[in-house]
């Protein structure tokens, strides 16, 4: 009855559902390794956000990224005025505009890249704060352009930039920049009034745990309907060898016996 099943286009597809099965399980595992990277992320931030503030300098010299990001920390410095750079495309709360960026040279001539804050469309960049300026900030790694997405050309003269690449912006200035940069927090002097700090970023987990949830109902669905349709194909054969062996029966008759 069920040697059916290994008929060239059922192999196909057990094959089919199989691999749809296997894919999916896979994509769930995925979204909850995404969820457990966003968790650690958060949980990262958190503590680094509530540690005490430590110098930079001090901060610099431990070299891991991963224990640096979104830490605190003051530093003392004056800006370059130029070359001076706006992170384009941004939006934050609901208002569009753009980052601006300088480099801070501190005292012993050490060049960090300062997003000094969020400017609205329409208003100009203001220039930084003149002479010595002590800032107090959160270090952030540099960012990069993911798959696909377009980068910063620094071996051209930059002004507006998609993000702050310190491999790009490193190629602005003769001497190297700090390996992080900083998203100003509080400055004396202070900045204008125009600039507004980068907001806190969201701790949220996201949709990937639902996301998780979901594929393995869409894996579940795939096994259920594969069963169904075996079964469902089962039922039609017996459906029709039955009615050969009613008429069969029909045609006997007793009395001409």
């Amino acid at each position: 009855m069920y040697t059916f099943l290994l008929k060239p286009k059922w192999i196909g597809f057990h094959l089919l559902c199989l691999t749809a099965i296997v894919v999916m399980i896979n994509l769930a595992f995925w979204q909850l390794r995404r969820l457990d990277e966003k968790q650690t992320f958060n949980d990262r931030v958190t503590s680094h956000t509530d540690a005490d503030v430590v110098p930079l300098d001090g901060a610099l010299l431990q070299g891991d990224a991963d224990d640096l990001i979104y830490r605190r920390v003051e530093a003392t410095g004056s800006y370059l005025r130029e070359p001076q750079f706006e992170v384009v495309n941004v939006t934050q709360e609901g208002t569009t505009g753009r980052d601006v960026v300088n480099a801070l040279q501190l005292a012993d001539g050490t060049l960090v890249m300062v997003n000094r804050g969020f400017v609205p469309t329409g208003t100009p960049l203001p220039a930084p704060p003149p002479g010595e300026v002590q800032v107090l900030a959160r270090l952030k790694a540099g960012q990069s352009a993911g798959t696909g997405q377009p980068a910063d050309d620094g071996t051209k003269p930059l002004s507006e930039i998609r993000r702050v690449d310190l491999v790009a912006l490193g190629q602005q200035f003769e001497q190297p920049l700090a390996p992080m940069y900083l998203e100003l927090l509080e400055s004396r002097p202070a900045e204008p009034s125009s600039v507004s700090a980068v907001a806190f970023p969201e701790l949220s987990e996201g949709p990937h745990l639902s996301y998780a949830v979901q594929w393995c109902i869409f894996s579940i669905s795939v096994g259920v309907g594969w069963v169904f349709a075996v079964r469902k194909s089962i039922r039609d054969r017996s459906g029709t060898k039955q009615p050969s062996k009613l008429k069969a029966v029909e045609r006997y008759d007793p009395q001409a016996s």
